[in-house]
This record gives C-alpha cells, sequence and structure tokens, in this order.
C-alpha cells in the first residue's frame, strides 16, 4: 500500500473551512498523563483543537484495563515547524547532493510536515504513546520521534522490523485511536490527527475544519 506524504500536492488541494474552535489546554481537563519531553514556556504543546482532545478522551475509554494515553506534544508553533522542517531538510539535503529540491522537501515531510500544511500547526495533530497505570511508557517499537534514517524505518506504522511486543502495543494504540476517528500518519506510528487536511483527504471529507490557528485565537 503506497503511503501519502504530507508534501503530496492533494493535501494541499484540500480546502479548509474554519470552524473557529479555540485551541484548549489538556492539562485543564486532567484526564490524560501528559509528558513534559516537548513542554515550552508558552506551553502550547498542551494545546489541542476541543474536538480532537474530546476525541482522545474517548479512545482513553477503550483501551484496556491497566493502559492508558501519554500524551507528549499537540499544538506547535508556525515558526517552530519551520525550524523543525528546515533543519531535517537540510541534513537531508547534505546527506544526498544529487537529490533535487522537490525530492528533498519529499523526503522532508516522511518525518516532518512542511509548514504550510502541518496538523500540528492547526491544533489538530497528537503525539502520543502508551503507558501502563503506574507510569511506564510501553515498547513501541522505536523511541517517540525517531526519523527513518535512525530507526532504519521501524518508526513506520506498519514496520515489520519491530518485535511481536512492540507490533501488539502499536495494534492497541492504533485500534482505539481509530474507533476514535482519529487518522495515522503512516511514516510516525505516534502521530495521530482529526479535523486537518490530511485527515480530510484520507476520510473523504471535502473539507477541514481546521486550519492554521495560534495561541492566542
Amino acid at each position: 500500500m503506497s503511503i501519502v506524504l504530507m508534501a503530496d500536492r492533494r493535501v494541499a488541494a484540500v480546502p479548509v473551512r474554519e470552524c473557529g474552535e479555540p485551541l484548549v489546554d489538556v492539562r485543564a481537563h486532567g484526564a490524560l498523563r501528559v509528558d513534559p519531553r516537548r513542554q515550552d514556556a508558552a506551553g502550547a504543546f498542551a494545546h489541542l483543537r476541543p474536538g480532537v482532545l474530546h476525541r482522545l478522551l474517548h479512545a482513553q475509554s477503550l483501551l484496556p484495563d491497566g493502559l492508558r494515553l501519554l500524551y507528549v506534544e499537540g499544538y506547535r508553533p508556525p515558526a517552530l515547524q519551520r525550524r523543525y522542517f528546515d533543519e531535517y531538510s537540510d541534513v537531508l539535503g547534505r546527506d544526498n547532493p544529487d537529490w533535487p529540491p522537490s525530492r528533498v522537501r519529499e523526503a522532508a515531510s516522511r518525518y516532518v510536515s512542511p509548514p504550510e500544511m502541518a496538523p500540528h500547526g492547526a491544533g489538530a495533530a497528537v503525539d502520543l504513546t502508551l503507558m501502563s497505570a503506574d507510569g511506564r511508557e510501553l515498547d513501541l517499537g522505536t523511541r517517540l520521534n525517531a526519523d527513518p534514517e535512525e530507526s532504519e524505518g521501524a518508526c513506520y506504522t506498519s514496520a515489520t522490523n519491530i518485535s511481536s511486543e512492540a507490533r501488539a502495543n502499536r495494534d492497541i494504540l492504533a485500534g482505539t485511536l481509530s474507533e476514535a476517528g482519529l487518522v495515522n500518519y503512516a511514516t510516525e506510528w505516534w502521530h495521530w490527527s482529526w479535523g486537518d487536511r490530511y485527515w480530510a483527504l484520507q476520510t473523504n471529507n471535502p473539507t477541514a475544519p481546521y486550519g492554521p490557528t495560534g495561541l492566542d485565537r
């Protein structure tokens, strides 16, 4: 099965009909465990659109006894998204000097979305994993945010070069989040979204309710 990447023109072609939902701080709700590894001074990482948070809470309720979601990062300001994309693109361009800019951009989008269409910048995406009731992070095959080069492709959701335990845990995570209505970016087992352009394309919705947003809206 071919993977539609964020750089695909079909993603950019999806129109946005912004619904106007403000970002909300998931920490205020208290039901999700929030990991501090992506914490920033403004607390942007802990914000999502309400529609996404509602579905995450539903997904958590579907998990087997003894398991919980571990929230790592949601909203990402445009400048930070641009920095991540440019830094990774620079690495790929340096390591592959024969690649034209279009190929660098496509390859970079396996791991970091182009800023103009990034689900994180719309408050529509979340990076997360699974944890046990006693706070132990489960094995899902790679560290969260491992890039394709580092992980030898094991970061891809359907990768086969992971243990049976990691595969079982990925299946649990994917099953509950999919049932709650979120969609996965297939190059990153930890990345799930709802309401953004990529979600709209993957679910055959004609428009996306969430476009780029900010904490001040």
